[in-house]
Formats: structure tokens, sequence, C-alpha cells
């Protein structure tokens, strides 16, 4: 079973991939957030043989929905409607600023400007909202 992990942003949404056997996430891709978005992940998981998508529901420190979510959920409704497969929500808790810090300690040039260094966090983030997910399944 192969999951897609998505962390939807205004601007760009990243993509994670797990491994045939569903239990490790890996960073795949980060899209632009335009009208192109849904053909090409449902290109994606055509053509990595997807079976179900994790899709990061953010919330804030009171769990109460964060401004983006009401455009999160809309997204899911659309991946529903578009594809044919199960999408799951995953909290996202704190994933991006947690990527960012993992993506800082790999990261031995300190000239990467601002923009360099957030863009690749995006994949890393949906990556640990997919790898929560997949721990949490296969825990049970």
């Amino acid at each position: 079973m192969r999951h897609l992990g998505i962390d939807y942003g205004s601007k760009r949404v990243g993509l994670s991939i797990s491994d045939d056997g569903g239990t490790m996430a890996f960073p795949y891709k980060i899209l632009p957030n335009n009208m192109e978005l849904l053909d090409t992940i449902h290109n994606i998981c055509g053509q990595e043989e997807v079976t179900a998508i994790v899709l990061g529901e953010s919330r804030d420190l009171s769990g109460n929905p964060n401004k983006i979510m009401g455009s999160i959920e809309e997204f899911k409704h659309n991946l529903e409607a578009e594809l044919d497969l199960p999408v799951y929500f995953q909290m996202e808790f704190m994933t991006t600023i947690e990527a960012r810090g993992r993506e800082g300690k790999e990261s031995n040039n300190a000239r990467k400007t601002a923009k360099q260094a957030v863009a690749p966090a995006d994949a890393s983030a949906a990556a640990l909202i997919l790898q929560r997910y997949l721990d949490k399944k296969n825990q049970k």
C-alpha cells in the first residue's frame, strides 16, 4: 500500500510518498498551489500507484482550526471528487518548523537565502505528516 502525504499551503504544496509497504515516508516533491494542482496530484497517484492520501490537518495550540483549514477541507473534498482514493486527515502540528530545523542541521551552506531554506521544508513536512499517520496505522 503506497500513500501520498500532502502538506497543503496557500502558495506551495509539499508532497511525500511512502514505500510500497506503507511503513516509511520520504519527501517527494513541492508543487505550486495553482490551477494544475489537482491534475498533477492525480497524475502522480497514477504513476506512483498510490492507494491512499494523507492530508495535513491544520489546527492551533488550542485545537481550533487555523485560518487555512477551510481551504484544506475544500481541497480534501476536491481530491475525493477527483480521485477514487480514500483521503485521511493527520494533525500537522509544528511539522514545518520541525522540518526546517532538521534541514537546517543537515545543511552546511550558510549562504542559502530564506526562500531557498524554506522551500524544501514543504516536502519534508509532508513526510513528517505521512510518517505520523503510518506509525499510528501500523501500531494497530
